[in-house]
C-alpha cells in the first residue's frame, strides 16, 4: 500500500505541478445581504468553493490566467467573471434568478448546471437546509419532489425514489463525502445515524431511479450525495443547540435534545484541520399496535391470538382436547370438546423495547495540498454510535450500536482515487421477537407451557360437569381460565425478576435462548476516477474503477459464521463520453460499466443520454436516457440464517444451505408416532429443494414451491424530461418507464417435517398435522414486473418576492399476482404524492419563514414484518427563523407535523406524532 501510495503521489504531482492564482471577494445580493453558501467554480473544471456566513470566499486555482469563474446560488441567476492577474479581488451582486442555476456534480461526476444536467436531480443546499421546516436538514430532503421518507424510529429514517421502498432500502445508495455508508452486515444505510452534522453539510444532491452505470450495483433504485464543508473554504467555530418536544397519542409528550459544534481552520495554504461533533437525545415513537393481522379482529380472549407489536405470541400449536381428555380424565368419558391453535401469552413492545433514542457522530479530517494549488490529501474519519429501532423481519432493538469509517482520498480537478473501511459493532442490540419467545421460555418451557393449558381448559370443562358439546360461553370461559392457569409464575414487567430474565435472554447470542445480535462485520472499499477533458479536445472524457470486499462477522446469530468470518468480493469499472454539439446547445453522454461479484457472472450496465437546449435563451431544455442497471443480491440474500420467530430466514448462497441447522419445534403427537422422536432437524436446503407454495396451502391446493437460488435482478430504465422557464415559473418534469428481469424479494415456503413434498402422502399429512417449519426464502421471480411514473415541479415567486412550490409524483407499479402468488414485490410507494412549500427568507430585514405540506394516497405496505393497507397522509411542517447578523446568529421555531396527525411508516412501526423545537444557531 506504501509503495502504491508513493506512485500515486509522484504520478499526479507531476500531472498536477502549476503556477497558482489567488482570487478572492465577495458575493451579495441585489439589496446588499451577503449570501452565504454560494458557490464558485472555475469553468471546465471541478475546483471551487463557497462563501461563508458573510459572502467572502477565498479561491486558489492551480492555473494561471486568464480563465474564467461561475458563481451561482440557490434562487439566483449564475455569474460568470474572467480573472486576468494574480491575484484578484472581484466582489459579486447576485440577482435573483430559478433553481436551474444551481451546479451539481452527481449526475456526470463533472460539474454542471441542473439544467443541462442529462437526467432528474433533486438537490438540497445551504439555503435549504437554512430554511427547512423540518428539525433537521436529514428531515428535510422528504420536502423534495419524487422522495419518500419512512420513518422506523426518530433517529432511522429511511430515504428512497421511485418505489420498492422498505426500512431495509438496500437498492438505495447513501453516498457521505465519497463514501457508502451503508452497514456492511444489512447492506443498507441507517439514515443519518452515522451521517453528518448540519453545520458540516454543503449540499444534498440525489438521483432518482437507476445509476449503476456510474455508480455501481447498489445504486440500482437511486442514489444520494451528501458533501462536507472544506476547511480551506468553510473556517471558524459553529455551533447549534435545538430542544423541543415530541408529542404523540400513545407516547405522550417527550423531551428531546439536539446539540453540535463545528471547528475548522486553514493553518496556512497547505494544511487545514476540521472536527466536528453532535449529539441527540430523545424518546421514540412508540409501536403499540395490537392488530392480529392473520386473524382480523382478534383479542387477547381468542385462544390463537397473535398481536403484531405483542411478542412471544407467536409460539402456538394445534391442541386436540378430545385426545387429550381421553388420556387425563379419570373415567372413559365422550367429550366434544374440539381442537384448537393456541398461542402462548406475549409481551407488549413497550415492556421489552428500550424507547431511549440517541445518536452521537464525531467527524474528524485533516487537508494537505503540498504544493497549495488543487491538489488535496484528505486523511478523514467518521465516528458514530447510537440507539435506534430498525424493523426488518422482526422489530429490532439497536442499542450502543457502533459504527466508524476512515478514509484516505488523493484528488485535485481531474481525478480521485479514495480507500476507506467501514466497520460496526452492534453493541447491546437485540430482537424484541426473540426477547419475547425465548423470555416465555425461561420461566416456563412450552412443552410444559401447553400442558398446564390443556390441562386447565379439560379440567374447567370437566369441574363444570360439561362432557358432551359446550356451550360458546363455556368454551371461552374455559380458556380464559386455560391460559390462567398455564400463565401461573409467569414473569411479571417491571418486577426485578422480569428485569433478571430480560437482561439474561438480550446478553446471550444463541437465538434458541437469547435474542443478542453479534456483529463485528465489515468492508474494504477503493475507487477512482479520471477525467481526461483537459487532455483531449474533442470530448470529455472519463475513467474509473471501484473494488470491495466484505467480511461478515456476527458469530451465527445473524449470518451462518459460526466457524469465523464470511468474505467475499466485488469490482467494477466504467467509462463515460460526453460531447456538446450545435454550438453547445446539444450533450450527448455515453457512459458503460462492467461489474463483478465473485458469485455470479459479470455485468455489463450501459447508459445513453442526451440534453438539448431548445432556444438562443437557455429558457427550454429537453433531456432523455435510457440504461440498464443490475443489483447483485445483498449479504442477507446470500448468508443469512436466522430464526425469525415466524418464520426462519435462510439466504440461498449455494454453501450457505447445508450450513443453517435447526431443530424443530415438537411435533405433533401423531408425527411423533410417524417420526419415533419429539423432533425434527432440518436445514437451509429443505426451505429451497422440500417445501409447500404458502399461496398454494392457503387455497387449499399444496403445490411444490420449487423455489430457485438467488442470482442478480436487473432493469431497463428510459427517461424524459423536461426543464425551463415559462414566464416567471421554473418547470421541472420527467417520465419514467422501468421493465425488470429476476426481480430478487422473499417467498415464504412450508416445509414438512417428514415426507417429501410431491411423492408421497406423509408431506400432506405433515401439513394436516401442522408439523411444518415455514421459511422465508430469497429468490428471483419470472414473473413481470414493471414500473412507471412521472412528476412535475412548479416554482415562481409571488407577491413581492414570496417563494412558492408544488409539485406531483405517480408511482405506479404493473404486477400480475397470478403470475407469481407468492411473491411480495414490496413496492410500498404511494400511487400519488403532493407537496407544497411557501415562505421568504426577508418578510421583514432578517426575518423569514417556511411551511411545507405532504400529502399522499392509500397505499399497500408490504413486508417480511406485515402486509397491510396505510390510510392516506396529511402533513403540515413550518418555521420562523430570525437572523441576528451583529452575533451571526440565526434563532428558529418550528414544528413537524404540527397538526398531530399521527401516523406509521408501516404496519407494526412507530406511530409518528407532532415535533416541536426551537434552535440558536451560530456560523462564525
Amino acid at each position: 500500500m506504501k509503495t502504491i501510495f508513493k506512485i500515486m503521489m509522484l504520478f499526479f504531482c507531476a500531472l498536477t505541478f502549476a503556477q497558482s492564482t489567488t482570487v478572492k471577494g465577495k458575493v451579495i445580493d441585489n439589496n446588499g445581504i451577503p449570501l452565504p453558501g454560494a458557490n464558485i467554480i472555475v469553468v471546465g473544471t471541478t475546483t471551487g468553493t463557497i462563501t461563508d456566513f458573510d459572502g467572502n470566499y477565498t479561491l486558489v486555482v492551480n492555473q494561471a490566467p486568464p480563465f474564467t469563474i461561475a458563481v451561482s446560488s440557490v434562487g439566483f441567476e449564475s455569474i460568470s467573471k474572467d480573472v486576468t492577474t494574480n491575484p484578484q479581488t472581484i466582489d459579486i451582486i447576485m440577482m435573483e434568478g430559478t433553481s436551474l442555476d444551481e451546479i451539481v456534480i452527481s449526475a456526470s461526476r463533472t460539474p454542471e448546471r441542473i439544467f443541462e444536467s442529462p437526467v432528474t436531480v433533486e438537490r438540497f443546499g445551504i439555503k435549504e437546509i437554512r430554511n427547512t421546516s423540518s428539525p433537521s436538514f436529514f428531515d428535510g430532503i422528504e420536502n423534495l419532489k419524487g422522495v419518500d421518507m419512512n420513518t422506523s424510529s426518530l433517529t432511522f429514517k429511511s430515504v428512497n425514489t421511485r418505489g420498492f421502498a422498505a426500512f431495509s432500502n438496500t437498492r438505495f445508495m447513501q453516498l457521505v463525502d465519497g463514501m457508502d455508508n451503508s452497514s456492511p452486515a444489512l447492506n443498507f444505510a441507517l439514515g443519518n445515524l452515522l451521517g453528518m452534522s448540519e453545520l458540516d453539510i454543503n449540499s444534498v444532491e440525489l438521483l432518482p431511479g437507476a445509476s449503476s452505470a456510474l455508480y455501481g450495483a447498489n445504486a440500482f433504485n437511486g442514489i444520494m450525495f451528501m458533501t462536507s464543508k472544506n476547511p480551506f473554504d468553510d473556517q471558524g467555530v459553529s455551533f447549534y443547540a435545538k430542544t423541543g418536544i415530541t408529542s404523540s397519542d400513545n407516547a405522550g409528550d417527550n423531551n428531546f435534545v439536539d446539540a453540535g459544534i463545528r471547528v475548522a481552520k486553514a493553518f496556512s495554504d497547505k494544511f487545514a484541520a476540521k472536527a466536528s461533533v453532535s449529539f441527540l437525545n430523545g424518546t421514540e415513537w412508540y409501536a403499540t399496535d395490537q392488530t392480529d393481522f392473520a386473524n382480523p379482529g382478534q383479542t387477547r380472549l381468542d385462544p390463537s391470538y397473535d398481536g403484531l407489536n405483542t411478542y412471544g405470541d407467536e409460539v402456538s400449536t394445534s391442541l386436540d382436547f378430545d385426545e387429550i381428555a381421553a388420556g387425563v380424565l379419570p373415567i372413559p368419558v365422550l367429550t366434544d370438546y374440539g381442537a384448537e391453535t393456541v398461542s402462548r401469552t406475549g409481551y407488549a413492545e413497550r415492556d421489552l423495547m428500550n424507547y431511549e433514542a440517541e445518536s452521537l457522530k464525531a467527524d474528524f479530517s485533516l487537508h494537505f495540498k503540498p504544493w497549495a494549488d488543487d491538489f488535496e490529501i484528505i486523511l478523514n474519519s467518521k465516528i458514530g454510535r447510537g440507539n435506534t429501532i430498525y424493523q426488518g423481519a422482526n422489530r429490532y432493538a439497536i442499542q450502543d450500536f457502533f459504527m466508524q469509517q476512515h478514509k484516505l482520498e488523493i484528488k485535485n480537478d481531474n481525478f480521485f482515487a479514495r480507500v476507506y473501511t467501514t466497520a460496526e459493532k452492534a453493541g447491546n442490540s437485540y430482537d424484541t421477537r426473540l426477547t419475547g419467545v425465548n423470555m416465555n421460555r425461561l420461566w416456563k418451557g412450552d412443552t410444559q407451557w401447553f400442558r398446564d393449558y390443556a390441562g386447565g381448559f379439560i379440567g374447567n370443562l370437566a369441574g363444570q360437569g360439561v362432557f358432551g358439546t359446550p356451550t360458546e360461553a363455556q368454551i371461552d370461559a374455559a380458556h380464559i381460565a386455560a391460559r390462567g392457569a398455564a400463565d401461573t409464575g409467569r414473569l411479571i414487567p417491571g418486577t426485578p425478576e422480569f428485569n433478571e430474565a430480560f437482561d439474561t435472554v438480550t446478553s446471550d447470542g444463541d437465538v434458541t435462548t437469547g435474542s443478542k445480535f453479534v456483529d463485528n462485520s465489515k468492508l474494504y472499499h477503493a475507487d477512482v476516477n479520471y477525467n481526461l477533458g483537459h487532455l483531449i479536445d474533442f470530448a470529455e472524457i472519463q475513467v474509473g474503477g471501484s473494488w470491495r470486499q466484505y467480511s461478515l462477522n456476527s458469530g451465527g446469530t445473524i449470518y451462518t459464521d459460526t466457524d469465523g468470518p464470511i468474505e467475499y468480493s466485488e469490482f467494477g469499472a466504467y467509462t463515460q463520453i460526453q460531447k456538446k454539439l450545435m454550438d453547445d446547445r446539444l450533450k450527448l453522454t455515453g457512459s458503460v460499466r462492467y461489474d463483478k461479484s465473485e458469485f455470479f457472472d459479470g455485468f455489463v450496465s450501459p447508459r445513453a443520454s442526451f440534453n438539448y437546449t431548445a432556444d438562443q435563451n437557455d429558457n427550454h431544455n429537453i433531456r432523455g436516457s435510457f440504461q440498464t442497471g443490475f443489483r447483485n443480491p445483498t449479504t442477507q440474500d446470500l448468508f443469512i440464517g436466522l430464526d425469525g420467530g415466524r418464520a426462519i430466514l435462510v439466504g440461498s448462497s449455494p454453501d450457505n444451505l447445508n450450513r443453517y441447522t435447526a431443530t424443530s419445534s415438537e411435533l405433533s403427537t401423531a408425527g411423533q408416532d410417524i417420526v419415533g422422536s419429539n423432533t425434527v432437524q432440518l436445514n437451509g436446503g429443505d426451505a429451497y429443494s422440500n417445501a409447500f407454495s404458502l399461496a398454494s396451502v392457503n387455497a387449499g391446493a399444496p403445490e411444490s414451491a420449487d423455489v430457485d437460488l438467488v442470482k442478480p435482478e436487473q432493469v431497463t430504465a428510459y427517461e424524459v424530461g423536461y426543464r425551463g422557464k415559462v414566464n416567471r415559473f421554473v418547470i421541472d418534469m420527467s417520465v419514467y418507464y422501468n421493465a425488470y428481469q429476476d426481480f430478487i424479494s422473499n417467498k415464504t415456503v412450508l416445509t414438512p417435517l417428514y415426507g417429501e413434498v410431491g411423492d408421497n402422502s406423509l408431506s400432506l399429512l405433515a401439513l394436516q398435522n401442522g408439523d411444518v417449519q415455514a421459511y422465508q426464502t430469497y429468490t428471483n421471480t419470472d414473473a413481470d414486473i414493471n414500473s412507471y411514473g412521472a412528476s412535475i415541479g412548479v416554482e415562481t415567486r409571488i407577491l413581492n418576492g414570496f417563494d412558492v412550490g408544488l409539485s406531483y409524483t405517480y408511482a405506479k407499479l404493473d404486477f400480475d399476482q397470478s403470475e407469481d402468488p407468492d411473491f411480495e414485490t414490496s413496492f410500498n410507494t404511494p400511487e400519488h404524492k403532493v407537496k407544497a412549500s411557501f415562505g421568504k427568507n426577508n418578510v421583514v430585514k432578517n426575518f423569514g419563514f417556511n411551511i411545507n405540506w405532504r400529502w399522499n394516497d392509500t397505499f399497500l405496505w408490504e413486508s417480511t414484518f406485515a402486509d397491510g393497507i396505510l390510510p392516506a397522509r396529511n402533513i403540515i411542517d413550518a418555521q420562523i427563523n430570525l437572523a441576528v447578523p451583529s452575533i451571526k446568529s440565526i434563532f428558529k421555531v418550528g414544528g413537524a407535523n404540527i397538526l398531530s396527525h399521527d401516523y406509521v411508516s408501516a404496519p407494526g412501526a412507530g406511530q409518528v406524532g407532532a415535533q416541536y423545537f426551537v434552535s440558536w444557531t451560530i456560523n462564525q
